[in-house]
């Protein structure tokens, strides 16, 4: 299945989306949270779906896409996770997962603008697949990591550079500004992706691409993502684990580009769909 949430931001419906066409599902009742993964919510729903195939109302045609679930608990990021990245970064290959937070308040839906920060000079993007949480998940093995998966999903991971990597202390500072984290359009169950670790994300700016990568190529796949992440802390049903972005990134180029107000940001990659972003300044 492919889960979508529709309509103004913070008082968003639950939908789904079947052969490119998005449907409410509202009726079921309840949101996309940590309450409707934790209870088998996604069972239910397919079983709702069924029961109410050829019912369902379609969402009218230009409604807003919120996020594929609500505000989760944490949104965890794995840095320099792409080989070619770290050396565009002039970083070294890290021997163990590298682990980040953005801040949940960040989180906005596919299409949402992009507002560069207060005082920002160096605002960048990272295309990434996203890891969502299906059950509580502590110490887990690799080998069942995937047991604890409710999906996948596209992530921008809009950063910061100056905040990220300038100002001291960790990198936090640079990734959880005001719509650093748009997700979407949906969220794709594990079933409907038949290898994860050979989906192509690419990224263009303005029509150029930047960005033309393959989750083949992480250091850490996604197995052991989630199982790495859970030896250092509980994660919670419809939390998010980013698994880190490929080569292509502004930081990357020699003199770096950084993303001004007015330009486009279009992603995509194999199986989460696509999203597109408007770049606009913070309003003082």
């Amino acid at each position: 299945m492919k889960l979508i949430r529709f309509g103004e931001f913070g008082k968003e419906k639950i939908g789904v989306q079947i052969d490119g066409v998005n449907y409410d599902v509202s009726a079921l009742g309840g949101d996309y949270n940590e309450q409707f993964f934790a209870e088998n919510g996604l069972a239910k729903l397919a079983e709702f779906v069924q029961e109410q195939k050829g019912n369902l109302q379609e969402v009218p045609a230009g409604v807003r896409l919120g996020a594929p679930f609500a505000r989760p608990s944490k949104i965890v990021c794995i840095g320099l996770n792409y080989k070619d990245h770290a050396e565009e970064t002039g970083a070294a290959i890290p021997s163990e997962p590298i682990i980040f937070m953005k801040s949940t308040t960040s989180l906005v839906g596919p299409n949402d603008q992009i507002v560069i920060p207060k005082n920002s000079t160096k605002t960048d993007w990272e295309v990434e697949f996203g890891i969502v949480i299906g059950k509580k998940t502590s110490y887990v093995e690799e080998a069942e990591a995937l047991d604890y998966v409710a999906g996948y999903v596209l992530h921008n991971d809009v950063s910061e550079r100056a905040f990220q990597l300038e100002r001291g202390g960790t990198w936090d500072k640079g990734k959880g500004c005001d719509t650093f984290a748009p997700m979407g359009p949906y969220m794709t169950t594990k079933d409907e992706i038949p290898d994860i670790n050979n989906v192509r994300l690419w990224l263009k700016v303005n029509g150029k691409t930047y960005q033309d990568g393959n989750t083949a190529n992480l250091i850490f796949s996604v197995q052991q993502v989630v199982s790495y992440v859970s030896q250092f802390m509980t994660l919670l049903p419809g939390d998010i684990i980013s698994t880190g972005t490929p080569a292509g990134v502004g930081l990357g180029f020699n003199p770096p580009i950084y993303l001004k107000a007015g330009d486009v940001v279009e992603l995509g990659a194999d199986h989460l769909g696509e999203s597109r972003q408007e770049v606009i300044a913070y309003a003082y």
